[in-house]
C-alpha cells in the first residue's frame, strides 16, 4: 500500500470523494460539511444540482413530450463522464451519487479508471430513510425504500458513516480517513474486479 498525497494538485488530475447512499440518507448534508471543511477547494456535484439548475426540460418530461425513460441512461452516463473531465483538469471533487445498480458502480469505475476516487457508503436506518423523503415532498414516495434494499449490496467502500450522526463530525472522519487513503482504494479493487 502506498500513500497518497492530500495536498493540492499541482496542474494534476484532481481527486474525488464519491458519496454514495439511499435517497434521503443524507448525502447532501454530509457534501456541504465536507465542502466547508475541506482544506483545499473541493466542487460539490451531485444530479440534483443538475435537475434543479434547469439543465434539463423538467416541464416538458413532466407533461410527458419527452419520455425521460429514453433520456435516463444518456443522461446519467454524460453526468459520469463530466466527472472524468472535470478531475482531468485538476478540479477535485465532493459527488453525491445513487449506485443503482452494480452494472452502473462498474461503470463508473471502468470511468474513472485511475483516478483517485475515496468511496464512502452514507447509511441510516429505512425508518428515518421514509420520513424524511415524506417530509421532503419532492421525492417520489418508495425511492428511499427502494434504495436502502439495494444500493450498499454490491459496494465496497473506504470509508462508512452513519447518516444519522452530526454532520460535522462525520465530516471530520471523512476527511481524517480521507488524509490517511492509501492504494490501492475500493474504486481501484472494483475496476479489477468487474465480476466480483
Amino acid at each position: 500500500m502506498t500513500q497518497i498525497d492530500s495536498s493540492p494538485p499541482a496542474a494534476g488530475p484532481g481527486r474525488i470523494i464519491l458519496l454514495n447512499g439511499a435517497s434521503s440518507s443524507g448525502k447532501s448534508t454530509l457534501a456541504r460539511a465536507l465542502q466547508a471543511r475541506m482544506p483545499t477547494p473541493f466542487w460539490h456535484i451531485s444530479i440534483d444540482h443538475l435537475r434543479d439548475s434547469g439543465v434539463l426540460p423538467m416541464a416538458r418530461i413532466r407533461s410527458r413530450e419527452f419520455d425521460w425513460r429514453a433520456m435516463r441512461e444518456p443522461f446519467f452516463i454524460g453526468f459520469e463522464r463530466s466527472l472524468l473531465a472535470y478531475v482531468e483538469a485538476g478540479n477535485d471533487l465532493i459527488v453525491e451519487y445513487i449506485m443503482e445498480s452494480d452494472a452502473w458502480l462498474k461503470r463508473l469505475a471502468a470511468t474513472l479508471a485511475g483516478q483517485d476516487v475515496f468511496f464512502v457508503g452514507v447509511h441510516c436506518p429505512l425508518e428515518v430513510l421514509e420520513q424524511r423523503e415524506i417530509a421532503r415532498g419532492d421525492r417520489p414516495i418508495g425511492d428511499a425504500r427502494r434504495d436502502f434494499h439495494r444500493i450498499h449490496s454490491y459496494c465496497r467502500y473506504d470509508l462508512d458513516v452513519d447518516g444519522l450522526a452530526d454532520a460535522t463530525a462525520n465530516a471530520d472522519g471523512v476527511i481524517a480517513a480521507w488524509m490517511r487513503r492509501e492504494r490501492p482504494q475500493a474504486f481501484d479493487w472494483i475496476g479489477e474486479n468487474p465480476a466480483g
